[in-house]
């Protein structure tokens, strides 16, 4: 089968790609590769008009002004332009109902044309922020979400125009739009399955795909100072609850001067990023969830001892009697014992290490994933048939 993944968050679809394509099919990317991060695409719909200075300047100018992006404009454009190209696929799967990150209006018209010209099928991944997972959040059932923050601070609406973006007229038409075509709707981990279920969406849950292959597992050796690993993506600061690792870590500073080193980064490409938490025996990933997203996962693949979600709903899931990770509270003093304990306790951080990696291989394989990708979008081809 011919597949086209569209749009690339964390680096999820190019894992899926890699997977569809050593069990034998074929899939292309099409996607702006998620801004600085600069993921690959077999097609790019990323701008490059406002990577000029003084166009980015004239570019947020408009955008003050009149509430105009014209970089959303160009990526609908570049998309426009790729159409003739993309005709073959047996299957298209949009990573989010925005994943064309252009404006609502022109990205179903585009959209129109795309599945006129292509797909026997179509599915949407919800991996991030969408309109029925905003909603949930924003009812408050949850112990905890990526707007926490908002609701003991409403002066930080602004902060979260991007997920509330999703609760406008036009982004939920396209959304209902897309949901409405879709023959299924597949979510990742349980920070959108939650809610979507709850919401009313019959969504089929397929856990992120990591390339075991490419990904090597190192056996933590702790010969001298842990090192701790922090990196900062400035646009999801407050979202992931970064200022409490970054109040945890001034605490681990003054505890342990000559037993702990610790790296933080901000805003850097993908590869730089990876290249410079190979090091780390520990990464601190997010503290607003409940499962983990793709860089948890990751470095978890690598052997890593990852602070991230893994509240009760996740180990229950996953029938865990073993911590693969740790579940990181928003309590920088909770978060700080627990690193206590880790670079206390080296053995401990070296047995979880290796416990990551086996859950990784079990759960999260990616031609394993790929496999259950394939027999999700190939039911309504069996349905068609009976």
């Amino acid at each position: 089968m011919k597949i086209l993944l569209v749009g690339e968050y964390s680096r999820l679809h190019n894992s899926l790609k890699e997977g569809l394509e050593a069990v034998g099919h074929t899939a292309v990317i099409v996607s702006p590769g998620d801004g600085f991060k600069n993921y690959a695409s077999g097609f790019s719909t990323g701008s490059k008009l406002f990577k000029n200075r003084w166009l980015k300047k004239f570019k947020n100018g408009v955008y003050k002004l009149t509430g105009t992006d014209l970089e959303r404009w160009e990526k609908g454009i570049r998309f426009y332009r790729l159409l003739p190209q993309l005709k073959g696929y047996g299957h298209i799967q949009l990573i989010n109902s925005d994943a064309l990150e252009t404006l609502p209006w022109l990205a179903k018209r585009l959209l129109k044309k795309l599945f006129a010209q292509n797909a026997d099928s179509v599915s949407l991944l919800v991996c991030g922020d969408e309109t029925p997972v905003i909603e949930y959040n924003l009812s408050g059932k949850l112990k905890y979400s990526i707007l926490t923050p908002y609701f003991k601070d409403k002066s930080l609406k602004n902060y979260y125009s991007y997920s509330f973006k999703y609760l406008t007229k036009t982004h939920r038409n396209l959304f209902e739009w897309i949901a409405e075509k879709a023959d299924s709707i597949i979510t990742s981990d349980l920070d959108y399955e939650i809610p979507m279920r709850a919401m009313g969406y019959n969504t089929h849950f397929i856990p992120n795909p990591i390339n075991t292959e490419t990904i090597a597992f190192t056996p933590l050796e702790i010969s001298g100072k842990v090192v701790i690993f922090l990196g900062i993506n400035r646009l999801s600061y407050t979202k992931k609850g970064i200022p409490y690792f970054e109040a945890a870590l001034e605490m681990i500073k003054q505890k342990y001067p000559d037993t702990a080193e610790i790296i933080v980064t901000e805003n850097i490409p993908y590869a730089e990023y990876i290249n410079l938490y190979n090091r780390a025996h520990i990464l601190l990933d997010q503290v607003y969830a409940y499962d983990q997203g793709y860089n948890a996962l990751e470095a978890m693949a690598k052997g890593k001892v990852v602070f991230t979600g893994a509240e009760a709903e996740f180990t229950a899931h996953y029938h865990l009697s073993e911590p693969v990770n740790i579940n990181a509270l928003p309590d920088a003093h909770a978060i700080a014992d627990a690193l206590s304990h880790l670079i206390e306790n080296p053995d401990e951080l070296i047995a979880i290490g290796k416990c990551a990696r086996a859950f990784i291989e079990k759960e999260h394989e990616y031609k394993m994933i790929a496999g259950r990708y394939v027999e999700e979008w190939g039911k309504k081809a069996k349905t068609l048939s009976s």
